[in-house]
């Protein structure tokens, strides 16, 4: 899968604006130091920033945060080709896995589980079939779609500390609705194992710790899945990430305002949900809130709010029509 840049989430300067000038020059309000890591990863652009009263300490901790993102991105990329998961697909089994892609797959069985297949790494060659579609200017066939199915089964990944195996010929994965929201959660785990109590990481999804640079908590903007520029809500953090997918980062029409077919596909049918535009979830862990985000597309803005409770989390749900439906818990 290759969507562009999750745009639709990002930090809403609003009242931080002054503090964050003054912390981009270093020193912050509260005497800490303020430092920035910004790289590609996973096929978009991640960015760390963190806090601590010694410069060095923090430089220290976000490097570390970077050697792991980039040692989990060996393992769970599909814009990589050396990396775990495309050898996998390859070759059908891998042998003793990294501990993180075992981790990161139980995670994706127990979401698959309880959401009856809502949500399943194994649609990778549903989204192949629109992506092979999409570039001979058509929509794929229904045979083409059925065929594409029948390889579609997150029960027949084998998962264990010894190997992974795909059980038919054909099956391939992406981790790309659950890797970054992983990737959040560890770096941040990282970070506050390094005495770091102020951040906020971007890896296409949202990890808060502590505080923003003007002691206030972060707040983050939810922008219009049909014009970015337009600001939806601005949500304020409450230690809980935060993760989002909308209709808006690839569609697959050949009108770029057509919103019916886009790389969000529900694994039991082969096609696009038709409710929603965006979706956001507030987690404690933002692996959840990422895989979340795409149980939460599958239906109505109603269900989506059912969804949550189920759950205990919380969703915004954007409807096509622009409408926020929120649950109660945002504050």
């Amino acid at each position: 899968m290759t969507p562009t840049r999750r745009q639709w989430l990002h930090w809403a300067l609003g009242a931080t604006a002054s503090a964050a000038a003054s912390a981009a020059a270093g020193q912050a309000p509260a005497g800490l130091v303020w430092r920035e890591r910004a790289l590609l990863g996973f096929g978009t652009t991640l960015w760390l920033r963190a806090a601590h009263a010694d410069a060095a300490h923090v430089d220290h901790a976000l490097d570390e945060a970077v050697a792991l993102l980039r040692h989990l991105e060996r393992q769970m990329s599909l814009f990589d080709a050396a990396s775990a998961l495309c050898r996998l697909n390859r070759d059908g089994v891998l042998h003793h896995p990294d501990p993180a892609l075992v981790e990161v797959l139980q995670l994706a069985r127990r979401v698959s589980a309880r959401s009856r297949g809502a949500f399943d790494v194994s649609v990778q060659p549903l989204w192949a079939a629109w992506q092979r579609a999409h570039a001979q200017g058509r929509k794929p066939t229904e045979v083409e779609l059925a065929g594409a199915r029948a390889l579609v089964d997150w029960r027949a990944v084998v998962v264990s500390p010894q190997a992974l195996r795909l059980g038919r010929p054909g099956m391939a994965l992406t981790l790309n609705g659950i890797a970054q929201g992983y990737a959040a959660e560890r770096a941040r785990a990282l970070l506050r194992g390094h005495g770091i109590t102020a951040a906020l990481l971007d890896t296409g999804e949202w990890a808060p710790i502590g505080q923003a640079p003007d002691s206030q908590p972060w707040q983050l903007g939810l922008a219009s899945p049909r014009d970015s520029a337009r600001l939806l809500a601005t949500l304020r953090a409450d230690g809980r990430a935060m993760a989002v997918s909308s209709d808006a980062q690839l569609r697959f029409g050949a009108d770029p305002g057509d919103d019916h077919d886009h790389h969000i596909l529900d694994p039991r049918s082969g096609r696009s949900p038709p409710h929603l535009s965006a979706v956001v979830v507030a987690a404690r862990s933002a692996a959840l809130a990422d895989a979340l985000t795409k149980v939460m597309f599958m239906g109505t803005p109603a269900q989506a709010l059912a969804q949550a409770g189920r759950w205990g989390v919380d969703v915004i749900a954007v409807d096509k029509a622009g409408r926020l439906h929120a649950s109660g818990g945002w504050g």
